[in-house]
This record gives C-alpha cells, sequence and structure tokens, in this order.
C-alpha cells in the first residue's frame, strides 16, 4: 500500500481540481477519509482474515464498487442539503468516489502485496498495473518509522506528493484564468 499520507495528498489534489470556490473543512476531512479508509481492511489481520480473502487487505474496500457505495452514503450521511438527484449531489457523488478510488490506483503501482481487487465483489482477480513505481508501505507503525518507511517516503515523493503538487498549482494557474 502506499502510506495514508500519499493517500491523502492526492485527495487534496483532486480537490483542488473540483472546485475553485474555498471549500469548508468538512470538505476536505472528508476528502481525506475517503481516500484513507479502504486501508481499514488491515484490521482484518486481527480477526484472521486471510490476506487474499474477499475481505482480505487489497480485497472488497479496494474495488470501484466500494468506492461508489461509499462515495454514494458519505453525500447522504455529510450533504443533507442536497437534493438527491441533483447536478451538486451528483458532483460531489462523483467527487468523493475519485478521492476513494485513488487509493486502489495508488497500491496498484507499489512494489508490493498480491494486489488490488478492483472488480471484487464480483471477483475476486487481484490486479498489479505494469508500472509500478511506488515502493509498498510497511503495515505496522514501528516499521514505517525506520528505513524501509524512509524508502517509501522517497519513492511517494517522487511519484505521489510531486505530482500532486504539480496538480494544484496547475488548478489553481487555470482558476485564476
Amino acid at each position: 500500500m502506499a502510506s495514508a499520507f500519499s493517500h491523502a495528498i492526492a485527495s487534496v489534489a483532486l480537490g483542488k481540481v473540483y472546485s475553485g470556490k474555498k471549500q469548508p473543512v468538512k470538505f476536505w476531512l472528508l476528502a481525506a477519509f475517503c481516500a484513507v479508509v479502504p486501508d481499514a481492511d488491515v484490521i482484518g489481520f486481527k480477526f484472521g482474515i486471510a490476506y487474499e480473502s474477499l475481505f482480505g487487505h487489497r480485497g472488497f474496500t479496494h474495488s470501484i464498487f466500494f468506492s461508489l457505495l461509499l462515495a454514494l452514503i458519505v453525500v447522504l450521511l455529510f450533504y443533507k442539503e442536497e437534493t438527491t438527484g441533483s447536478k451538486r449531489f451528483y458532483l460531489l457523488v462523483f467527487f468523493f468516489f475519485c478521492c476513494t478510488v485513488s487509493h486502489p490506483i495508488l497500491d496498484a503501482m507499489t512494489t508490493g502485496g498480491l494486489g488490488v481487487a478492483f472488480f471484487s465483489p464480483f471477483s475476486n482477480e487481484r490486479y498489479f498495473f505494469a508500472f509500478r513505481p511506488i515502493k509498498v508501505s510497511p503495515l505496522t507503525v514501528q516499521q514505517f518509522f525506520g528505513e524501509w518507511g524512509w524508502r517509501v517516503i522517497k519513492s511517494e515523493l517522487v511519484w505521489v506528493w510531486l505530482p500532486s503538487g504539480v496538480v494544484i498549482i496547475l488548478a489553481k494557474i487555470f482558476r485564476r484564468k
């Protein structure tokens, strides 16, 4: 997996593209939440859920279906003022979907694990992209603050943070014009 920090920064870049208007804190917190929450599946290890199972790591919570489901739930719960079916409703669902689905996309570009079940629950087949430059992040905090974590941060600075920064800057430039 990519680190939680990189998943969150990707959602910030998406948010800057989404709207040129100043967004409330709720918007940014929910964007980061959506981008990070798929890794909640690591809790399954504590309960004996196998990595490769439907609800294992990078399984259902890393799927396109889950991304859409979470986005819909987030908008229904936190944007009750939006009329279901309105243009803004669908734009918010699409935005939070993009934040959530950015997680498995980044994970499919990492150097480790068993791949991502993009099509779960319909198929548990795991996929990686051919281009996998991001070093896989350790699953424990202790391992993250060591040599392994430093290698991860260096690869994420190049392959996630730098591109996200470019997107943020370009969004600001284009919004001014």
